[in-house]
């Protein structure tokens, strides 16, 4: 039973990981009428990210491992987490499961969208482990504090294989 939700959890990182890159594709022409046109780089300019990115970075890491550290007590991650107040009963109802218990995060890598989205990267370790490597997630600045968005719970609730939680 065990490896059997450890490959489900497995394919459905891979399909998280994979989601992104194949979003981009479209056909082959481009929409163009066959016409080739130069690539273009497109890079993140500075409206699309906090006023000051390192700092933000450094509360995202922070944020994340609490949120994610099992000994984090579940008022203190309803503060780290998007309308936390709202979603607290999805949060308590994790509190007492053995998994979430010997989960954990490591973040390892951010990508401003906006001056308050991020996309973040990380992975969900069960006992030290990886359970999700190279996990996709988002933070959200919300209240002057990044914290980690209710979309990322909910995909890791669906993941989990509950149904119908409140709140996602």
């Amino acid at each position: 039973m065990v490896l059997k939700r450890r490959a489900a959890a497995l394919a459905a990182a891979a399909v998280l990981a994979l989601t992104p890159a194949l979003a981009g594709c479209g056909d082959d022409n481009g929409g163009n009428g066959g016409r080739t046109e130069p690539p273009t780089t497109t890079l993140p300019t500075m409206a699309a990210q906090p006023v000051d990115p390192a700092a933000a970075e450094a509360e995202i890491t922070r944020n994340w491992t609490a949120f994610f550290d099992p000994k984090t007590p579940t008022a203190e991650r309803i503060k780290l987490l998007e309308n936390g107040a709202r979603m607290a009963p999805v949060l308590a109802a994790f509190a007492g499961d053995e998994n979430a218990a010997a989960s954990s995060a490591k973040v390892k890598g951010i990508q401003f969208t906006s001056p308050s989205d991020a996309d973040v990267t990380y992975d969900l370790l069960v006992g030290g482990n990886p359970a999700l490597p190279d996990a996709k997630g988002t933070s959200v600045l919300q209240d002057d504090t990044w914290k980690v968005s209710v979309r990322t719970l909910c995909g890791l609730v669906q993941l989990s294989g509950a149904t119908q939680v409140p709140g996602c």
